[in-house]
């Protein structure tokens, strides 16, 4: 009897063949983004992949090698060293250069960094490393100058839902197997932003009940996220719970249900990262230090882990919940945003534009900008936002904590801008 052929696992049989493939990074990969633009003038970097697990660091090397046809070859840092490294290079030597992939780069110690150097320094090796740490503190600044960091992030809820749809109707993936919506919508919610993790349980559910129901999902996902879901109420629900807490002032509240997910299983990495998002969405510049605490707190847990970096998470909670709140950050980022797209080409003005050539200059590049610092009066007075945009505001600064300092400064500085108009005009 002839062995079956082994299958690999859904998430590596539906990883993306183009760069249109891949969902959630459009900050990287969308039109004149970075990595889109490496692969259109078809010259890779050395960069550094820098994201949570599951955000496609692995498939975005793969496709970036691929994309500009140099064979690459994949290092795990975890149990590859400096002999490997010089098995790479001789490789590089004969076919004269390739991709070196090194996933959790940050595993590597100071010694076998340093001997990457001279050979990514080269070009004899381009070095695409991942990592799930901070690489400012896991990584040589040697190393790092010579690699552009990219941050990947976590995929959203409906990010991961447009996946696994995708993985009912892949030929290659679950075709033809049936999916209640509402175990779909558990899944996107409970896999954190995790792809990997999502498919996989996926797969795990069609395999346990033949189609994917909330039942095979929950069992899918494995015993640490079961007790989320023992009252009915689904894992979005409870993060909602959460952050309109914070944001009603509800410090008990708060406590409670961050108390919840954590005793069911939720990563309290991905809470911490929730909870740096209310910071700067919901408090912002009415306590500037809400978020400093926030990043303090992620910090903490990260470097002592459950259950003692958990009280962090709390006191973060507590200090979020008790702080003024305003949004006013948050309108105005969405406004300004909206204003990009639709004046994308709007010309900056040539007071305040770079002047490097004496091309440039000659075309009146800088010409009669008034430097603040010897010209206060002159600064005021000229333009800088480009024309038929003069006048506009997207920052209303609330009366809330210490924005109403912030109210007070902005509410002057526009007086002297108007004032210095009225009297240039």
């Amino acid at each position: 009897m002839e062995p079956k052929t082994r299958l690999a696992p859904l998430p590596e049989r539906l990883r993306p063949k183009t760069l249109e493939e891949v969902v959630g990074q459009d900050h990287l990969t969308g039109p004149g983004k970075p990595l889109r633009r490496m692969l259109e003038v078809g010259r890779l970097q050395s960069l550094i992949l820098w994201g949570p697990p599951g955000s496609g660091k692995t498939t975005l090397a793969r496709l970036l090698a691929e994309g500009v046809g140099q064979e690459m070859l994949a290092l795990s840092a975890v149990n590859a060293g400096v002999r490997e490294i010089k098995e790479a290079v001789a490789r590089a030597r004969e076919v004269g250069g390739l991709v070196l992939f090194l996933d959790e780069i940050h595993r590597f110690n100071k010694s076998q960094q340093d001997a990457l150097l001279p050979h990514v320094e080269s070009g004899l090796l381009t070095l695409i490393g991942a990592t799930t740490e901070n690489p400012s503190f896991e990584v040589n600044p040697a190393l790092r100058s010579r690699a552009r960091v990219y941050v990947l992030r976590p995929l959203e809820p409906e990010e991961i839902r447009q996946l696994l749809e995708r993985a009912l109707q892949h030929p290659e993936g679950l075709l033809g197997v049936e999916a209640e919506p509402k175990a779909l919508e558990l899944l996107a919610q409970a896999s954190m932003g995790d792809v990997r993790r999502a498919l996989s349980a996926l797969e795990l559910a069609a395999t346990l009940a033949g189609k994917i129901t909330l039942e095979s999902v929950k069992e899918g996902l494995g015993a640490g996220t079961l007790g989320l879901d023992k009252g009915g109420e689904h894992f979005y629900d409870l993060i909602s719970a959460l952050h309109k807490s914070v944001r009603g002032n509800h410090v008990d509240a708060a406590l409670y249900y961050l108390a919840r997910m954590l005793e069911g299983g939720v990563d309290p990495l991905y809470l911490a990262r929730r909870l740096v998002r209310m910071a700067v969405e919901d408090i912002g510049l009415a306590d500037p230090l809400a978020l400093r605490l926030a990043v303090a707190a992620q910090q903490t847990y990260d470097f002592l882990g459950s259950p003692e970096g958990e009280l962090a998470l709390a006191e973060l909670t507590i200090y979020l919940a008790l702080a003024p709140k305003s949004n006013a950050v948050y309108v105005a980022w969405k406004k300004a945003q909206e204003l990009a797209r639709q004046h994308p080409d709007a010309p900056v003005p040539l007071h305040l534009r770079n002047a490097p050539t004496g091309l440039m200059k000659s075309l009146g590049y800088g010409k009669a900008y008034a430097y603040y610092h010897d010209d206060p009066e002159g600064s005021f007075a000229q333009a800088y936002l480009p024309e038929g945009l003069e006048g506009l505001t997207l920052y209303e600064a609330t009366g809330e904590g210490w924005e109403e300092r912030v109210r007070e400064r902005l509410e002057a500085l526009r007086r002297r801008f108007r004032k210095a108009k009225l009297g240039k005009d």
